[in-house]
């Protein structure tokens, strides 16, 4: 089964807004499959080595004048050659009006012609950065992601042992769930990662002796976010006490997941902890760490400092 990231032709019309100016009779099954995009000068002038059918065409002010300099006739050919090596889509930016030929062509190739009001760079730069996300590697983690503070916090652990009911709290203290129990995770560049909720089961939570609650409904909108970026992997486990847990923080541990170290703690779970409230702490201390204050490192420094003037004194 290909498993092969792909994004219907129909989503990217319908998320730009963009004018068809002709479809293919399949439509429904044209797929773009990269974020790569390209912009046909070397193909106008005949080279077409290294060309990647694949990618999505842009058009613009420069490829047009480019193509008005021609008669008719010639304008055709060279039309014709770039047509023929078997793109699907292909984009018309600045609202330009397009040669008659362009759609008999797009209609004999069976090609997607589109067209956009955006100006060409600007254009560009919002589709790769669409696809990125769009046709980016995932995978799913059982686990509970929320924004707390502006960081996105991935809660994992055992079934059962509350890391939904953490969520809960998080969001009375007025914090945005974004996935309980599945996170689908995106892998959106080579450090960041994106969770969001698998669609059935967005903005509900399992909460064990009440059952499925809806956070947007109980909660309202402020309470829920689509997707998150993933700053922080945090695990509960029940606490064990043969286990030696780490009481400065001076180690820094990362869990890897697909290929990208994120920052994570482990925060063992008894009686009369409020997890939530941890949770929280531990959120607002991964934002210092990354604004470049680390208090365990702090707190050494004084230590060694003073040991320093003991040593002196003596």
């Amino acid at each position: 089964m290909d498993t092969t990231p792909r994004l219907p032709v129909n989503k990217l019309i319908e998320y730009f807004q963009l004018e068809a100016l002709y479809e293919p009779k399949d439509m429904e099954s044209v797929y773009i499959t990269t974020s790569d995009i390209n912009r046909p000068g070397l193909q106008m002038v005949g080279f077409s080595m290294h060309f990647d059918n694949n990618r999505i065409q842009i058009m613009g002010k420069v490829e047009f004048t480019f193509l008005e300099q021609f008669s008719a006739e010639e304008r055709e050919e060279k039309l014709e050659n770039y047509f023929k090596l078997g793109f699907k889509v292909l984009v018309i930016t600045r609202g330009l009006q397009v040669f008659p030929e362009m759609i008999e062509l797009a209609d004999k190739y069976q090609i997607a012609l589109l067209r956009s009001e955006h100006m060409t760079s600007h254009f560009m730069s919002m589709v790769i950065r669409y696809l990125n996300v769009q046709l980016a590697p995932c995978k799913t983690r059982h686990g509970v992601l929320c924004e707390i503070y502006g960081e996105g916090i991935l809660i994992m652990g055992e079934s059962g042992v509350g890391k939904s009911e953490a969520a809960i709290e998080l969001v009375k203290r007025g914090h945005r769930l974004v996935a309980d129990d599945a996170v689908e995770i995106k892998k959106i560049s080579d450090s960041a990662l994106i969770g969001h909720a698998p669609d059935i089961i967005r903005h509900f939570v399992e909460v064990r002796g009440i059952g499925i609650i809806d956070v947007k409904e109980i909660f309202g909108m402020g309470a829920i976010k689509e997707e998150q970026q993933i700053d922080m992997v945090i695990h509960l486990e029940p606490w064990d006490m043969n286990k030696q847990y780490d009481r400065l923080g001076m180690i820094d541990e990362y869990t890897n997941i697909m290929g990208i170290n994120i920052p994570s703690i482990t925060i063992p779970v008894k009686l009369g902890r409020n997890i939530a409230v941890i949770v929280e702490v531990a959120a607002m201390n991964n934002r210092q760490k990354k604004m470049g204050y680390n208090a365990a490192v702090e707190l050494n420094k004084r230590l060694m400092s003073q040991m320093e003037e003991q040593l002196n004194l003596q």
